[in-house]
């Protein structure tokens, strides 16, 4: 069977990744990074995420603890605070406290490593250039340079042999991403999506914003709980 690496967060669109790769016939090989994430509590969803698709055992969890000792954004450095949602979608100039530095680039980098020793054709991840939130790295032009690099510079790529990035998200709205999920049983029920890694999302950050909003143009609710929705 062919084989996927999937970049798995716990959040919704790197669930529904995964439910399109099952979907069109990979063996899946989740890797999840914990990076001293203000929002930790998603790799416990991510490891349930993994569960639910019966591969447990694949499911890498790697850890780079400097992202958090460099800090610089809000969801790695305890003293800049997770703004309050904004009411409409961001610009393309605006990029905003929650962008974490290098954060893609260096998860695309080791989800590489990952494929070539597995064997995997494909990395998925769930980048969106519709709502990412102003992030550089999750631009179409970023991945296709990242995809550039990955055939320079491994063992694969230089003998002609197939490894890509898979972004199936990066042009949908965030209703469209849920109702794909939808379609095809994605575990939303496992999922978070909150900046401020509370219990309960805690209904206030972007990242609630944008996913509620989704859920409602979707014509469907949210099954996770929200201390304020």
């Amino acid at each position: 069977m062919k084989k996927a690496v999937v970049i798995l967060s716990g959040g919704l669109d790197s669930t529904t990744c995964m439910g399109i790769a099952k979907d069109q016939g990979y063996d899946l090989y989740p890797i999840t990074f914990d990076y001293g994430q203000r929002h930790k509590s998603e790799i416990e969803n991510a490891k349930q995420v993994a569960e639910f698709y019966g591969v447990r055992n694949r499911h890498k969890i790697i850890t780079l603890g400097f992202l958090k000792e460099f800090g610089g954004g809000a969801l790695t450095d305890d003293s800049i605070d997770v703004p309050p949602a904004r009411e409409s979608g961001p610009v393309d100039s605006d990029i905003p406290v929650t962008y974490v530095p290098g954060r893609n680039l260096l998860f695309l980098s080791i989800a590489t490593s990952y494929a070539e020793v597995t064997g995997a054709e494909a990395i998925y991840i769930g980048v969106n250039a519709m709502d990412y939130s102003g992030y550089p790295d999750c631009r179409p032009e970023f991945i296709h340079k990242v995809e550039e690099v990955m055939a320079l510079a491994t063992r694969v790529g230089v003998e002609g042999g197939p490894m890509r990035i898979e972004t199936p998200l990066i042009h949908w709205t965030k209703a469209e991403i849920i109702q794909e999920g939808l379609r095809l049983g994605v575990p939303y029920h496992l999922t978070t999506s909150c900046y401020n890694g509370q219990e309960e999302a805690c209904g206030e950050c972007d990242s609630r914003r944008l996913r509620l909003k989704g859920f409602a143009e979707a014509g469907t609710s949210d099954p996770i709980p929200y201390k304020r929705r």
